[in-house]
């Protein structure tokens, strides 16, 4: 145990420098707001235990007995005064609105007035019936979700109606498995809600993005559904999975259950992520799905089989110490595939290639290296497209039934 333990200081330290400092009770909104902001508004879903004696934290880390439901609204800081991909977070409380992310209101919502709040939106010409789902990840309050997830949507530009599912961790790295016990507890949570948006007319596509342990929420959710329906619902349309904290065993099972008509996956992996590389010691030393090589074996061969397309973030630089959260941290990422997602293209539909296309949008000229081995892009942004690799082969076929 001593190489965990060692593993898991080093771990609090980077993590203590990276977040030190961040003041409490963000989500008090503030009276008044500043020229140039940006209003992102969300509803969320939570197992989480509602703190309603507290509404500058409104939920903590602890479990609650039944879904919960909240209305907030987040001021994002001119584009001018900010860097992309990043949550400027209040110095004090209040914040100021012309450099930091403040809460402008913050509600607490009954099962009834939730889902008039969300007919209200869903059918908005912006929106078009698309809903984006964001459930996050391990070691994360609630007031981090809520802000990250408003950075995500600014950044990304993405016209869907952002629902929040938020589920039960403590915000303390020392408190891992409480907060892998807690993604169980709620991932039954989650598929009561996709059933539920699945379920109204008014829902025309739902894209989810699950970061680190939500994915692990988010794959048992679908798993679920898929068990219990024959498939997962079609509206569900796509499904990103970043940095997941999922053993790749485990993942295949649920891959398997979720059956041939599923979702289009991506998938962002960076080897260089040092949360996930603890998570593999702390787990029997099986390989963490987030950290793979997507060029190594067997993964090649089972992305290809799977479809599935592979973001390798492991050159791309990142401010974050653990190098766990670089796919909001990106501004080529964050805006391209959040954009495209929320616009109800699926990567795998589009005429030119995801690949091709991230090449164009990232700062470091790429080349197109091709073939029945598949596509990478050599920026500081790799891809492997399953379905490219599909395509390629069948092409080398034709030249092959062409040749004398």
């Amino acid at each position: 145990m001593r190489p965990v333990r060692t593993a898991l200081l080093v771990l609090s330290a980077l993590a203590l420098a990276s977040c030190g400092g961040r003041p409490q009770g963000v989500l008090l909104p503030v009276t008044s707001g500043a020229a140039g902001t940006t209003r992102v508004d969300m509803l969320v879903a939570t197992t989480r235990q509602a703190l309603p004696d507290r509404q500058s934290e409104m939920f903590s880390g602890e479990r609650g007995k039944a879904l919960s439901f909240a209305d907030i609204a987040v001021s994002v800081p001119p584009d001018a005064t900010r860097v992309v991909g990043e949550v400027q977070w209040p110095t004090i409380v209040p914040g100021n609105p012309a450099r930091e992310f403040v809460t402008l209101s913050a509600e607490n919502l009954d099962i009834k007035t939730a889902l008039l709040r969300f007919g209200a939106r869903i059918n908005r010409p912006e929106i078009r019936g698309r809903a984006v789902i964001f459930v996050h990840g391990y070691n994360s309050r609630f007031e981090d979700a809520v802000f990250r997830f408003a950075q995500i949507m600014h950044d990304s530009k993405a016209p869907g109606l952002p629902i929040l599912f938020t589920w039960p961790s403590r915000g303390e790295l020392l408190a891992y498995a409480y907060d892998r016990e807690s993604a169980n507890y709620s991932r039954d949570g989650l598929e009561q809600g996709l059933r539920a948006l699945a379920a109204d007319p008014r829902v025309t596509e739902i894209s989810i993005l699950a970061h680190s342990m939500g994915n692990w929420v988010t794959m048992e959710a679908l798993r679920t559904m898929a068990l219990r329906s024959g498939r997962v619902h079609p509206k569900i349309t796509n499904v990103m999975l970043a940095a997941p904290d999922l053993d790749v065993d485990v993942f295949q099972t649920q891959m398997t259950a979720l059956g041939d008509k599923r979702p289009a996956m991506t998938l962002f992996v960076s080897q260089d992520d040092r949360a996930l590389q603890f998570s593999q010691r702390l787990w029997g030393n099986v390989a963490r799905l987030g950290s793979i090589n997507p060029e190594d074996q067997p993964y090649k061969d089972e992305i290809a089989k799977a479809r599935m397309t592979v973001v390798d973030l492991t050159k791309l630089k990142s401010g974050d110490p653990l190098a766990h959260g670089k796919f909001a941290e990106s501004p080529d990422v964050v805006r391209f595939i959040g954009r495209r997602l929320a616009e109800g293209q699926t990567v795998t539909e589009q005429d030119s290639t995801l690949g091709e296309r991230l090449v164009h949008t990232t700062s470091e000229v790429g080349s197109l290296v091709g073939g029945v081995a598949g596509a990478v892009i050599r920026a500081p942004i790799s891809l492997v497209d399953g379905s490219l690799r599909d395509r390629a082969a069948e092409r080398k076929r034709e030249d092959e039934k062409r040749q004398p």
